[in-house]
């Protein structure tokens, strides 16, 4: 079958690449330890639902519907997959499962024995996880299965004309859960209507939970509280910063919070110096809050953090959309502010509904983003308006979570 050639094939790349890559070596060492994990892990007569996150994105999309499993259903337990070490890094420990681990390769092999160990009594996929075999396996067992918060594009192979085995792949869900009814409208081209369910995105029902969770950092409260406009930079990349920079230094009485999407010491001795003078890093001002005293910049020097940080701004740059795309907007606009983002949006529904609302706004060019940030700091009124429709648009957006439950468990 030609796509468990293209599994082996990406798999034996996979493994070749993890000799001088560390971030891949971490996913190919984690997934050999995977079964053994469960093996030790797993409680003798416990029920377990088996929840797939590719990454720490769609983590937070399934989160609402991990965190309302133990409310509702405590006697079953939690097995969470990862694919990505940026997903498993960082929610290894994560309280709400009973394992977390990374899913091996689908292999028809390695689907079988992973079923096999975990036994799971239900599936739950976040978003665009499609895997032939693991889903095989699953309909084959008649586990029930589930995808949530999926979105389709008229792009993805389900709908050309050569898709066959992708659709097949469609057919081994029980329900398919998607965001919007766009995504309806084109499963139902291709003869898929009984089993979708518009039900919305569930990451907005936990970036409200973010909201009422949010933790107080006095440290960046006093770091703001001299400024008359503060932006956080959240998951900044450094195409992001070649942009910004340059309106940073020209604007010395803005402060800006700035979170990269990943760091280490070299990138964060060049984040100090994005705007006029040295920046300080959070650790630093946690330490000793007159290190802020002259900083322009604070920057934030480890992870998990970001969701709360959005509190202390203005306004948001949220980074990646000069990249793969951009991270997780929600984050900020939940707080009331506007959001800005590049240009490489058009997978998330929610960019194009926040920028129709007049809550968020794309740029591409350096001179498209400054024209933004100086019409938002010369006019107030248009910024708190800008930011009351994006915190409108959240709150309009709330409720995916119970409608996936309600109907799975019903």
């Amino acid at each position: 079958m030609l796509y468990n050639i293209g599994i082996r094939a990406y798999a034996l790349g996979a493994r070749i690449l993890a000799l001088r890559n560390p971030k891949i070596a971490r996913m190919v060492q984690g997934q050999k330890q995977t079964l053994s994990r469960l093996r030790n892990a797993l409680q003798p007569g416990k029920r377990y639902v088996w929840v797939h996150a590719a990454s720490l994105g769609e983590f937070e999309q399934g989160r609402p519907f991990i965190e309302k499993l133990r409310r509702e259903n405590p006697q079953l337990g939690v097995i969470l997959t990862f694919f990505s070490p940026s997903g498993y890094d960082v929610r290894c420990n994560y309280s709400g499962a009973d394992i977390v681990c990374y899913l091996p390769f689908d292999t028809p092999g390695g689907a079988r024995k992973f079923i096999d160990v975990a036994c799971p009594v239900m599936a739950v996929f976040v978003k665009y996880e499609f895997w032939g075999n693991y889903l095989g396996e699953l309909h084959k067992r008649g586990i029930p299965t589930y995808i949530i918060s999926a979105i389709f594009r008229p792009s993805q192979p389900f709908f050309k004309w050569w898709g066959g085995m992708f659709r097949n792949m469609l057919r081994c869900f029980d329900s398919i859960f998607v965001q919007d009814e766009r995504s309806a409208a084109l499963l139902g081209g291709i003869g898929f209507e009984r089993n979708v369910i518009v039900a919305g995105d569930t990451r907005f029902d936990r970036v409200t939970d973010i909201l009422n969770t949010t933790v107080q950092m006095l440290a960046v409260e006093q770091f703001v509280a001299s400024s008359p406009l503060t932006i956080v930079f959240g998951s900044s990349w450094s195409q992001d910063e070649e942009l910004y920079v340059h309106w940073l230094k020209a604007h010395p009485q803005v402060k800006a919070i700035v979170a990269p999407h990943e760091f280490d010491n070299g990138r964060l001795e060049k984040l100090r110096h994005l705007g006029a003078g040295s920046g300080v890093l959070l650790s630093e001002l946690e330490e000793d809050t007159e290190a802020c005293k002259d900083a322009q910049v604070l920057v934030i020097d480890c992870f998990g953090k970001l969701s709360s940080l959005y509190r202390y701004g203005d306004m948001a740059y949220v980074g990646g959309g000069f990249g793969d795309g951009i991270h997780n907007i929600n984050e900020a606009a939940v707080y009331g502010i506007p959001v800005l983002f590049g240009p490489k949006h058009k997978k998330f529904k929610e960019a194009s509904d926040l920028i129709a609302c007049g809550g968020g706004f794309s740029f591409s060019t350096r001179a498209g983003l400054e024209h933004i940030l100086d019409s938002m700091l010369s006019d107030d009124t248009k910024r708190i308006d800008a930011g009351n429709k994006a915190g409108e648009y959240i709150k309009s957006q709330l409720g995916a979570t119970n409608k996936v439950f309600n109907h799975i468990f019903s």
